[in-house]
């Protein structure tokens, strides 16, 4: 696998070299809309699933966030080099440099530290009925406990 990994690099590092000299620099694309509209439906999709598994499911959250954080990274890049100078490209790296690498940086920091994010979550989350009914169980079962017993056996007679 690793192997196949590096070649897969060695062979997209060549590839951008012939596309470096062989690419117009300009071009019109048929479609460009719809490619937008499409990545960013994509790209909120991504996020509400985050958020879902933040929530709900847990051990797809790295996964999830990870694919959050690159979209948006790739947002960022191609809004600013795909902008026209002037208030265009202004507006594309304030956006980049605001919201979408600032995202991107929070997405990050779920990768790296789910586990802790998993537990916060956990905190926050109201309990199920189930889950009261077993938190109250178990403080009645504590308060019914008779104090003689627990006295005597925690110090030395």
């Amino acid at each position: 696998m690793p192997r196949l990994l590096a070649l897969v690099a060695l062979g997209l590092v060549l590839w951008t070299l012939w596309l470096t000299v062989s690419l117009p620099s300009r071009h019109v694309a048929q479609n460009y809309d719809v490619a937008w509209i499409g990545f960013d439906l994509a790209l909120a999709a991504a996020f509400g699933a985050t958020a879902w598994s933040a929530f709900r499911r847990p051990r797809w959250l790295v996964a999830l966030a990870a694919a959050t954080g690159t979209m948006l990274v790739c947002d960022a890049w191609f809004d600013v080099v795909m902008s026209n100078g002037g208030g265009e490209r202004l507006e594309a790296v304030v956006e980049a440099a605001f919201a979408e690498l600032p995202l991107a940086a929070i997405c990050a920091y779920i990768v790296l530290d789910a586990e802790r994010l998993g537990d916060r979550m956990r905190q926050l989350r109201p309990p199920t009925p189930a889950g009261r009914r077993a938190a109250s169980r178990a403080l009645s079962e504590g308060a019914a406990a008779p104090r003689s017993e627990s006295r005597g056996r925690d110090r030395p007679g």
